[in-house]
């Protein structure tokens, strides 16, 4: 018998797995990562960006029509919804993120449901379930073809290379494509994958993910009308294999029988408490731990005396950000978000604000801020620490240091405060009914009949939005 080809593996792979294979561990942690992921998006409907991409999507009319996640009375071609909403979920940089480094749920939720919403089949909540977790393997098992993917990014932003075919998997799933389908679905969304790092901190960075939504949609769809691509497209270095210095895949197989083992149960999901940059998570709680060092001994102490903030930081270019000037500068600031904890004692939604980016107090403080990247500091989200130290004018010295961030997959964010996050979130937009509906059905989705419903209730506005 003739080994399977890796590209034809996982087209057989994608056709095959069912709900059958969906552990109690998986559906859990799938229901987290989606719930977090509407509430970012939610609120990331209030964005610059998020405005600018629907104002141009508005343009494109089409008789199938999906919800804009937020907007009571929008609606927009599906591929279209997919790209809005996907940038609204990374539009604050609020979204989770996996291990090696990507953000998962922002490149497949987003077209799931746009689908979801024009198929006559009317899938069910478990079907949403499954073809959710379709798109997070395969962006799992993509990650793992590399030994580079396992480090903060240097080349390409992950979402862009990774999310475009977990998106495609995803949609060929619920659209229950054919083995060759499939194949050809991933084929088809590999030459819309890439987008480079140095639009990290701009505006266009949220359109990695927007756009990975929006072209895995569309590339499931065009497979599903017969358009092919390389059907080796996994398998060969001028493939997939361009993204990757170091390629090396592997095939993707269900057993017949018995249980499929998802990346997902293994590996767990990292959700933020700011939004920003995942790396900022460890700069902030190192800041407010030295804070409260040296509160505990100065008591009184005018910030105004500090003489040098040290941070001990992995190297990674596109976080060193000494004086930012726009939110998303900021947000990927290391500087920045240690000196906000330090001055406020917290960092916020609202710390991203033209305000506060501005005030002379924190530019006085940022001047003050030095960065330092020991050797044994490695660029991994998986082994990165970061360490804050505060000298000040009086010779005095404090120092904090942070290996794991409450809500990294080390120690993960409680249910309760995952869904206190989203409450806050969603409720910037939505009216309670809107915000209790969707806790319900996300709680109760392997059970709901109609996973639509969603569109209902992420429509249910506190106003005419």
């Amino acid at each position: 018998m003739l080994r399977k080809g890796i590209t034809e593996s996982f087209g057989a792979a994608i056709h095959a797995l069912n709900t059958t294979k969906l552990t109690d561990g998986v559906i859990s942690r799938s229901k987290r990562m989606m719930l977090d992921t509407l509430g970012v998006g939610l609120i990331g409907s209030r964005t610059a960006v998020f405005n600018k991409a629907l104002t141009y999507s508005q343009s494109f009319k089409s008789d199938e029509r999906s919800s804009v996640w937020g907007k009571s009375q929008i609606t927009l071609p599906p591929p279209y919804a997919a790209f809005v909403n996907g940038i609204a979920v990374h539009s604050m940089d609020f979204d989770d993120t996996w291990h090696p480094a990507t953000h998962p749920s922002g490149a497949v939720l987003p077209a799931l449901l746009a689908l979801a919403e024009t198929l006559p089949s009317r899938p069910s909540g478990l079907d949403l379930l499954l073809a959710f977790n379709v798109g997070i393997e395969v962006q799992g098992r993509l990650m793992r073809f590399s030994r580079e993917a396992f480090n903060i990014p240097e080349r390409f932003h992950p979402p862009s290379v990774v999310g475009v075919m977990g998106s495609a998997a995803a949609s060929a799933k619920l659209l229950a494509l054919s083995p060759a389908e499939c194949i050809h679905a991933l084929a088809i969304a590999a030459s819309s994958a890439g987008a480079p790092l140095a639009n990290a901190a701009t505006q266009t960075k949220p359109l990695h993910i927007g756009n990975a939504a929006r072209k895995g949609l569309e590339a499931a769809q065009l497979a599903q009308m017969g358009l092919e691509g390389n059907p080796a497209i996994l398998d060969i270095p001028s493939g997939f294999g361009v993204y990757y210095k170091d390629y090396s895949p592997s095939a993707m197989t269900v057993p017949a029988s018995g249980d499929f083992k998802w990346m997902l149960e293994d590996q767990d999901i990292a959700f933020k408490r700011i939004p920003a940059h995942l790396g900022m998570h460890w700069v902030v709680d190192a800041a407010l731990a030295a804070r409260a060092k040296l509160e505990n001994t100065a008591r009184n102490f005018d910030l105004r005396q500090i003489r040098r903030v040290t941070l001990r930081v992995p190297p990674s270019k596109y976080v060193d950000c000494p004086l930012p000037s726009t939110e998303h500068q900021a947000r990927h600031s290391f500087q920045f978000n240690a000196s906000s904890a330090l001055l406020d004692n917290k960092v916020t939604v609202s710390s991203f604000s033209e305000a506060q980016i501005n005030r002379p107090a924190l530019k006085e403080l940022l001047s003050k801020v030095k960065v330092e990247t020991p050797k044994d500091n490695q660029p991994s989200f998986d082994k990165m620490y970061c360490e804050v130290e505060i000298e000040t004018d009086q010779g005095q010295s404090y120092a904090a240091r942070c290996d794991a961030f409450y809500g990294h997959w080390r120690k993960p964010l409680s249910q309760e405060d995952l869904v206190d996050k989203f409450s806050v979130n969603a409720s910037s937009v939505l009216c309670s009914e809107g915000v209790e509906g969707l806790i319900d059905v996300v709680g109760n989705m392997e059970r709901v009949r109609e996973c639509s419903i969603l569109g209902s209730y992420l429509r249910l506005t506190s106003s005419q939005q």
